[in-house]
């Protein structure tokens, strides 16, 4: 059994104040949530992803470079996990971009991207506390909307977050 790594050891993607407090005081006292660190890689963080999708390892070093790219970029990437503390492994991931834009005053959207929830804990709620928590960080950083894409099945999962539907999501792939 690993022993849960505190905050203060680890470097982090962004400021972990951001995170709403109401937000942590909801998880149980096994969970912990968090910026992404840089060490996360070994915390499970790409086998989350794997629930939404085919998630390629890209090994550590280009882990760790993508990491500090993002970093690097101040305000414009938020990802958090939830620490499951027993494990130090990461059972919940959820990300908030911020875009830049050029419409109504400069303003700012935030993107809400790869929300995903590890198997054995869903139903506990994790997804709907990464989504508080990306909401308000985004909120906080002067957005005016958040915005997401999702699948059909996941819509009434979304409506309960305070999301609506809007519009349609179209897509070249290549």
């Amino acid at each position: 059994m690993l022993s849960f790594t505190p905050d203060a050891d680890l470097e982090l993607l962004f400021d972990p104040e951001l995170i709403p407090a109401d937000v942590k005081s909801q998880l149980g006292p096994d969970l912990h949530i968090r910026p992404l660190a840089k060490t996360d890689y070994t915390r499970s963080h790409l086998s989350v992803l794997s629930v939404l999708t085919v998630v390629t390892d890209p090994g550590v070093e280009a882990y760790s470079a993508a990491f500090d790219k993002q970093r690097l970029s101040t305000s414009t990437y938020f990802t958090l996990v939830i620490i499951h503390k027993p494990t130090d492994q990461i059972v919940a991931v959820g990300c908030v971009f911020i875009e830049q834009k050029f419409l109504r005053g400069l303003g700012k959207v935030g993107h809400i991207e790869d929300i995903a929830v590890d198997k054995k804990v869903q139903g506990r709620k994790l997804g709907l506390r990464v989504i508080q928590a990306l909401t308000a960080i985004s909120e906080g950083q002067g957005c005016y909307k958040t915005i997401l894409n999702c699948s059909d099945d996941n819509i009434p999962f979304y409506v309960k977050c305070g999301y609506q539907k809007k519009e349609n999501e179209m897509v070249s792939w290549f």
